[in-house]
């Protein structure tokens, strides 16, 4: 059975711009990567809970921060793996300086049999413009219905 994740894209107008927050993904196989290694704030949804409140919990968990109260549906994209993704947005603002990732634990270096400790999320610098957005390869626009 396929995987379902579920996540929310935190988006404000500034200098008549938008921006949306985006973190780059934690750990040792993303530490020197940067096209391709920034994503909304997302993850799995649990058996028999809802994708909306999965987003919402994988925000928190993923940043620190309480989502907003008002979620425009973006709908979801099947991955080539089969894994789908759902997604909302809200608007909202934040300090990206402040927020923190939950971590996980994994054997590095591999083969080592030390177990190292890794933030989900390693950095969330700034909100980054739609236009920087597509240039990470985080943005793909897709025309069909």
């Amino acid at each position: 059975m396929s995987k379902t994740s579920a996540g929310l894209l935190l988006y404000r107008r500034r200098n008549d711009q938008w921006e949306v927050l985006l973190v780059h993904l934690g750990g040792p196989f993303w530490a020197k990567k940067d096209a391709g290694a920034w994503f909304m704030p997302k993850g799995e949804v649990n058996p028999g809970e809802d994708q909306l409140t999965a987003a919402k919990r994988e925000f928190q968990e993923e940043t620190g921060l309480a989502p907003g109260a008002e979620f425009l549906e973006l709908g979801s994209v099947k991955h080539k793996s089969g894994k789908r993704v759902c997604a909302w947005a809200f608007e909202g603002d934040c300090d990206p300086s402040v927020l923190r990732s939950n971590t996980f634990q994994m054997e590095w270096p591999a083969r080592s049999g030390k177990t190292r400790e890794f933030p989900e999320n390693k950095t969330a610098p700034h909100s980054s413009t739609i236009e920087a957005a597509r240039e990470k390869k985080c943005i793909r626009w897709n025309s069909s219905s």
